[in-house]
């Protein structure tokens, strides 16, 4: 489905904001992991931001000009790299830094217009108009009310943790 091949099973969550795609990664997380699925996740953002705290070292060091800034501990790392350009991110190019780590499943927030496996969420009562129509990328679609029209996807209840990710795991076995 993607024009990058990877040797890992990827499948987006896809959705408006103020859906929940957030919501249902936090709580399916833990449930993929008790079914022993190590996770990766990659999460498209639409506005700057920064994971570490103003006044911290990390954070004035990449202030101070370093282009690419990697904080490590015992217990965790991050690679913070400053990006200079005014173009969307290309999913492929940041799948392609997770294809080396030792993950079972990456699980893609966002990124609604990339050509990979999703789940739709939809809402009927937020009135978005549903994006399975126009994404043949989207393999089922997770609600929490009566889709009205013709449907031939899987339709999971979005409130329903275990029979999402059961759905997951039928569809992206582990290997």
């Amino acid at each position: 489905m993607s024009n990058y091949t990877i040797n890992k099973p990827i499948l987006g969550i896809s959705a408006y904001s103020g859906t929940g795609k957030t919501t249902l990664l936090k709580n399916i997380i833990p449930l993929l992991k008790k079914e022993n699925y190590k996770i990766g996740v990659l999460k498209h953002a639409h506005h700057a931001f920064d994971v570490d705290q103003k006044g911290k070292d990390s954070y004035e060091l990449r202030k101070s000009g370093a282009s690419h800034m990697l904080i490590t501990s015992n217990q965790r790392w991050a690679l913070m790299v400053e990006n200079k350009t005014n173009e969307e991110p290309d999913v492929n190019e940041y799948i392609k830094k997770l294809e080396n780590e030792d993950i079972d499943l990456i699980l893609i927030e966002g990124f609604k217009k990339t050509d990979i496996p999703k789940i739709e969420l939809h809402r009927p009562s937020l009135g978005y108009p549903l994006l399975c129509t126009d994404d043949d990328n989207i393999i089922a679609i997770a609600t929490d009310d009566e889709i009205k029209g013709d449907i031939n996807i899987p339709i999971l209840d979005l409130n329903n943790y275990k029979i999402i990710v059961e759905f997951i795991v039928k569809k992206f076995p582990k290997k």
